[in-house]
């Protein structure tokens, strides 16, 4: 992988204070489940981590633009924003201590801290309070209480800034037999794809008074969402805010 040529932003993160009570039952678990798989995670998730470079490719970051990934796991969508918009300043999160060590080598441009994304202190950890982008890649379905990750997310974006989601979807429009296998192998690994994610974002989105659009893809197996925080002095449309009302065009 080539060395990105991003710049480093901030101050030095506080890598293993993110989380004041410890990490908790989940991440002993995410540790422990991570300890050896980290070494061969990115080579076998690329087959069915679905949609994340079209997300990246989406962030369009400003120049000088602040992003942070929540659960960025091994560094790989990390290292890939810092070859396409070199000019970010980039941080990510993660509840694994094991996943971090993989980060560091992977994005060494990054601001990185151990944290639990449901409960984060973002100015503490990484000396910055509001992002212009953040995203969140097959997050969501791994951690316990997803949609207050999902809020915690929603409060930390600057104006104008966007939230990127994409993770799986219910396989919608696969065969019944696709999803069966597909379900029963990933709840080997902790991951419950959330059927109710559409609606959580819309109803996240309205809470916060964020524009809010989604759409499946692959014929269900992925499911990406978008929520944006307007900028000062700009509204926001009910349409905008209906987690209902957008998942009902899809």
């Amino acid at each position: 992988m080539a060395v990105s040529t991003s710049i480093r932003c901030g101050a030095e993160p506080m890598l293993e204070t993110g989380i004041a009570s410890g990490p908790g039952a989940h991440g002993r678990l995410m540790d422990a489940q991570y300890r050896w798989q980290r070494h061969v995670y990115d080579l076998s998730r690329k087959y069915y981590l679905l949609g994340r470079d079209r997300m990246i490719r989406a962030l369009d970051v400003p120049d000088g633009g602040s992003v942070l990934e929540l659960g960025c796991g091994t560094g790989r969508n990390l290292a890939l924003v810092a070859r396409r918009y070199p000019a970010a300043c980039l941080h990510g999160i993660d509840i694994s201590a094991e996943m971090l060590k993989n980060a560091r080598r992977n994005a060494p441009t990054a601001l990185l801290a151990r944290g639990d994304a449901t409960r984060l202190d973002a100015a503490l950890l990484l000396s910055r309070s509001r992002f212009d982008r953040i995203f969140m890649s097959y997050t969501l379905s791994m951690i316990p209480d997803w949609q207050g990750a999902l809020d915690q997310a929603a409060r930390l974006l600057a104006p104008g800034g966007r939230l990127h989601v994409v993770d799986f979807g219910q396989q919608e429009s696969l065969p019944r037999w696709f999803r069966r296998l597909l379900m029963g192998w990933l709840a080997r690994f902790h991951v419950t794809p959330r059927a109710d994610l559409f609606a959580a974002g819309g109803a996240c989105a309205a809470r916060h008074g964020l524009r809010f659009s989604a759409s499946p893809s692959l014929r269900g197996y992925a499911w990406t969402m978008v929520l944006e925080r307007p900028l000062d002095g700009e509204g926001v449309s009910g349409d905008a805010i209906s987690g209902e009302r957008n998942q009902s065009r899809l």
